[in-house]
Order: C-alpha cells, then structure tokens, then sequence
C-alpha cells in the first residue's frame, strides 16, 4: 500500500553576497540585505546566509563557488559599474571558469542609452557591457547597465534602488517554496527571566525557531519574543503556550509585528 502523506514542501534556500571595500571601510552602510530577506520571504525563499568581502578576485571567487554549492540562489550586490575597483563580472567568470567580454545586448543597449542622454559611451562604460560567457542578462530600468545571472547566481548592482528594480525584473522566475511565519510577544520583563522557560519551549517545540531581544524604552525593560516557523499550527501552539506562561507570571503581553 502507497503512503497517502504527500511529502514536505522542500524548503528553498539563498545567500547574498554583498562585495565592496566601502561596505567593510563602514563608509557606505549596507541596505540591500534586509530589504532583499524580505522580498525573498514574500516568494518563499529564505536568505539563509550573507557574506560581505572586499573588492578582491580570490575573495568573491572563493564566496561565490562556496555559497551557490551550497544554497539554491546567490544574490551578489556591488562591484558591477564602470570604475576599476568595479571587479564582480571578472570574479564571477573566473570563479565559473568561463571566458568574459562585451555582450553585444549589452553594448547595443547601452549605446542607445547614452547617445539618448548625450553622454560620451567611453572605454570606462563600456566595462559594464562586460558580460561572463554563458550568462543572461538582467533588466536595469534604473540606469539601463545590466546586471546577469549565470546558472543559479545573479548578479545585481549595489545601489539599492538599482538593486532593488534589478530584483524585481527576475522576482517571477525565482521559485520558492513554504514561506516562513512569524509571531512576536513584546514582554514587560528581562530577558533572564524567561529564558529557561524560553528553552524548555524550544525542546518541546523544535520545528519552531526561538529568540529573545531585550529592548530599553523610556526607562522600561522589556523582551521581544520572537517564535518563526514554516508550519502554522506549530507556530500557534508555540506561542499560546509562552502567553499562558507569562500571564502566569503577571506579565504584560502584547502581539507586535
């Protein structure tokens, strides 16, 4: 007789790779990893690792290779404009062992840009028609240079706004899978207090991911609780569970989000 129970929805992994010695220096502040976590969790993928390495070959070519055997998509960031330090699609070919050079999609689109805008298309520009063999492009209806993606690693600008209108172009071929459910209790006591409860929880309950985040207000002392799970019933009897107990404690108990 066949097993009735289908089997579990797999669950769909990423990593981001955010590349740039400006990141590291502290001079720019990352803004991509939080906003692409979120978007990825709306599609059911779940941005499982983020690595930040400076504008080294061997670097992004070690990250690259160790991050897209390991994860089903990889999101680069940085690294992809006009400026010598701008190295991503050379590591990327190199750490795909392919060859790289002037996509001719690429130069014609941006040959158009720039005539369009007045703008001289100088040897310097044109470094961002340079493509790795074997790769697609990806639409840039920002500032028209175009990011790619070779098997499961795309390949996106750093600024954010570029970055995130690069995302969305390539949002509805990603496939994921269950989304991750999230509920938090914001608890008017210190975290020490609730942690062996909070521990015990975790044993009886471990397909439901739990942390505590102290938070300081006007004075107060307070814990977020925060339970995270892909299966919804799990995820209530959690959190009905650690109410009872804090009520049991006389503690004020709100739901945020």
């Amino acid at each position: 007789m066949s097993d009735s129970k289908s089997a579990p929805a797999k669950i769909v992994t990423a990593a981001i790779l955010i590349i740039g010695d400006e990141i590291l220096s502290g001079r720019t502040q990352d803004k991509n990893m939080a906003w692409l976590a979120g978007r990825l969790n709306d599609i059911g993928v779940q941005l499982s690792e983020a690595r930040v390495v400076p504008d080294i070959e061997a670097e992004i070519v070690a990250a690259v290779n160790a991050l897209r055997a390991k994860f089903d998509y990889v999101f680069t960031t940085g690294g992809i404009g006009p400026t010598h330090d701008d190295i991503t699609a050379d590591s990327i070919a190199a750490a795909f062992g392919v060859g790289i050079d002037h996509h001719p999609e690429a130069m014609a689109l941006l040959t158009r840009h720039y005539e369009t805008s007045g703008i001289e298309f100088n040897d310097a520009r044109k470094r961002m028609a340079r493509i790795p063999d074997g790769a697609s492009l990806i639409n840039n209806p920002v500032s028209k240079a175009p990011g790619f993606r070779i098997e499961n690693v795309y390949v996106m600008a750093g600024v954010p706004t570029i970055m995130q209108a690069m995302f969305e172009e390539i949002a509805p071929e990603l496939h994921g899978g269950p989304k991750m459910l999230s509920r938090t209790i914001g608890a008017g006591l210190p975290e020490g207090r609730v942690a062996d409860k909070l521990g015990a929880l975790q044993k009886a309950h471990p397909d439901v991911s739990m942390g505590s985040y102290p938070y300081f207000r006007q004075g107060e002392v307070g814990t977020n609780l925060v339970l995270r799970s892909f299966d919804k019933a799990s995820l209530d009897t959690a959190y009905s569970e650690l109410v009872a107990y804090l009520e049991g404690e006389r503690v004020s108990v709100v739901e945020t989000t």
